[in-house]
Formats: structure tokens, C-alpha cells, sequence
């Protein structure tokens, strides 16, 4: 066992504290990596909050990237020191998905079967199979995907949830293409990463939509032509407006509210595609008319972690941000340390940072 310092949610909604964790030595198939930074996610919120489950305590932190440690039996694709970014779909090859050529969607994606725990022996959930604000984690070692090793962490670790799975939604997904025009609602992480993600695939206009003007001003940073301000005019509308009273070709939601995602629906142009990336909670019900979806055909997608397959798209796109075509540095709003992380919930909950990254 090895001891390290790890964020720690106790219980729900108890602020995280930082103890020391016991990481074991990797078993078949599994990887120690030395995190190196890690970016401060909604979806670690929503396990604090217990929003996710109540399988508490959980180890937090899941966008990560760092330096393989040790490699168990069974692994012959990592080596001590290779770069890695971590990611929690680590396809089997095996499930009816990976069988059809469909890895993106694989049923069945590995984790590491031994658990973390506490100095008392208490089992961690990791959150998404990842709990990488630690110094050190344990992991299948199919989550660990090898990039550039030139590229920043704080940067390239990014890639392993918000901003892959707005990219994605924009290239993967929705398939965007040149001269497309695009809309995206919400440009939060996984909103401005789709928005990066349409300018990235060549559309002609892409329209970023929110009610934050901060967030808006970051997505024209991002790539966005025009912006929305949805206190101050009718989504559908103003789409509708930017795109010759068409509607845009491709629709991206990245709030995951009904009200949002039926103004997707219709600011889209006839025989467009609505893709959803925003996460809905169990409760939420959404109501359209059935002869409107009929009628206005298209597509409607929903978008799990923008359809990535992690060997595939994560060194292409760090490859492009190092070639200065993707600014991921742009989502990097300040660094932080292992016990600023409860600071840096509150100061995502005010929408004061695009991403807080910790750096170990």
C-alpha cells in the first residue's frame, strides 16, 4: 500500500477534506498513475451532493493527466513514465456495442476491481472509476490514454470528461461540418468545449446561447460568431435571426433542461439534428408535439461523453492544440492546490471560472 493525499467527500453535503488515502499496488490489468493535474469538474459537485449516488466516501476528480507509476500483469501497452490522460470509458472489445464497430458506446467499460481506501480500511468510491485529486490513483489500465507528452497537464487532462464531451458533441455527435451553422445552449465547460469543437470542424456561424455574459464573452474567445443573451431575447428567435430565418443545421444543449432543449428543437433548420450533452436530473419530463417531431424531421441525439473513443480522439486533439489549432489553455481559468477544491466548487457555482485545475 501507498500512502497519498486525496480530496475526500465524507458524506452529502458535507464539505471535501483532504486525508491520506492508502492506494494499493497495481493487480492484473491495472495502472498507479502520479496525477499531475486534474481540472475541477460539475460532475464531482454532483457526487458530493449526492447527486450521482450515495455510495460515499467518494474520491473526487476524474479530468486528469499524469505519469504512469507501476503497470500490473496483463498490461503491455503502458510503461513507467509514459503521459497519460485518464478516462472513464475504457472500452472492453467484447460488449454487442464494440462488437458492432461501435466502441463510443461500449455497454460494459473497465475499471479498477481493487478499491482505494481509507487509512481505517474504508472503501472509496472513485468518482466515474477515476478519484483523481489525489497525488496518486488507481486505475484500469485501459483509462489511461497515451498523448504528447510535450503538452501541458493542466491542459491535456481537461480532455478526460467536460471539454472532450463538448468537442464531441460538436464533431462526433453532430457531426458538424464545413459551412455548417451551429448553435450551442449553455456555454459552460461542456458548452464552450462544443463550441471550440464547431469553429474546430469549420462552420460558417456558430451561435453561442446563455444568460452569463462572462460565459458568452468566453465562447467568442472559443470560436462563436455571434452570441445570445437568452435574458434579453427569445432563443428561438435570435437563431433564427443569425441563420436567414432557417434555424441553425446543427443544435447543441448543454444545460439539460426541458425548456432548453425544446428551444433546441425548434431553432433548428427543417431536417436538422438536435444534439443533448446536457446531463437532465431523473425527475425532469420533456413535452413535444409528436406531429412537430414528425414533421420537422432531422435527427435527436443524445451525446455520452461526446461520443468519444479516448485512443482515438484524445491525441488528435492534443496534437491539434499543440499545432495551436485548439486553445485549450483557454479553458484553464487559474490553478489551484489539493485543498482549494471546496473553493473551487463555490466558485463554479457562481460561474466565476470556465475550469479550476489542480495541480499536483
Amino acid at each position: 500500500m501507498t500512502e497519498t493525499r486525496a480530496v475526500v467527500a465524507p458524506a452529502q453535503g458535507k464539505p471535501v477534506e483532504v486525508v491520506t488515502i492508502e492506494v494499493p499496488p497495481p493487480g492484473p490489468g491495472e495502472a498507479v498513475v502520479r496525477v499531475q493535474a486534474c481540472g475541477v469538474c460539475h460532475t464531482d459537485l454532483h457526487y458530493r451532493a449526492g447527486g450521482i449516488n450515495d455510495e460515499f466516501p467518494f474520491l473526487l476528480g476524474h479530468e486528469a493527466a499524469g505519469l504512469v507509476e507501476a503497470v500490473g500483469t496483463e498490461v503491455d501497452d503502458l510503461a513507467e513514465g509514459d503521459f497519460v490522460v485518464l478516462n472513464w470509458r475504457a472500452v472492453c472489445g467484447v460488449c454487442r456495442a464494440c462488437r458492432r464497430g461501435w466502441p463510443w458506446y461500449c455497454f460494459d467499460t473497465h475499471n479498477a476491481t481493487q478499491p482505494m481506501t481509507l487509512q481505517d480500511g474504508t472503501p472509496l468510491s472513485p468518482a466515474l472509476g477515476i478519484g483523481a485529486f489525489a497525488e496518486r490513483t488507481l486505475v484500469h489500465s485501459g483509462q489511461c490514454t497515451k498523448v504528447d507528452p510535450a503538452a501541458r497537464p493542466a491542459v491535456a487532462g481537461l480532455l478526460g470528461c467536460g471539454v472532450m464531451a463538448g468537442v464531441g458533441s460538436a464533431i462526433n455527435t453532430g457531426q458538424v461540418t464545413r459551412g455548417d451553422a451551429v448553435a450551442v445552449i449553455g456555454c459552460g465547460g461542456v458548452g464552450a468545449g462544443a463550441v471550440a469543437g464547431a469553429h474546430l470542424a469549420g462552420a460558417a456561424k456558430t451561435i453561442a446561447v446563455d444568460t452569463d455574459p462572462t460565459k458568452l464573452d468566453w465562447a467568442m474567445e472559443l470560436g462563436a460568431t455571434h452570441t445570445v443573451n437568452a435574458n434579453e431575447a427569445d432563443t428561438v428567435d435570435a437563431v433564427r435571426e443569425h441563420t436567414n430565418g432557417n434555424g441553425a443545421n446543427v443544435v447543441i444543449e448543454a444545460v439539460g433542461r426541458p425548456e432548453t432543449y425544446t428551444q433546441a428543437f425548434y431553432a433548428r433548420d427543417l431536417a436538422g439534428t438536435v444534439v443533448l450533452v446536457g446531463v437532465p436530473t431523473p425527475a425532469m419530463q420533456l413535452q413535444l408535439p409528436f406531429l412537430d417531431v414528425f414533421a420537422r424531421g432531422g435527427a435527436l441525439k443524445s451525446s455520452w461523453y461526446g461520443d468519444c473513443l479516448p485512443n482515438r480522439d484524445f491525441p488528435m486533439l492534443v496534437d491539434l492544440h499543440q499545432q495551436g489549432r485548439l486553445p485549450l489553455e483557454k479553458f484553464v481559468s487559474e490553478e489551484i492546490a489539493l485543498d482549494e477544491v471546496e473553493q473551487a466548487f463555490t466558485k463554479m457555482e457562481r460561474g466565476d471560472v470556465l475550469r479550476s485545475v489542480v495541480m499536483l
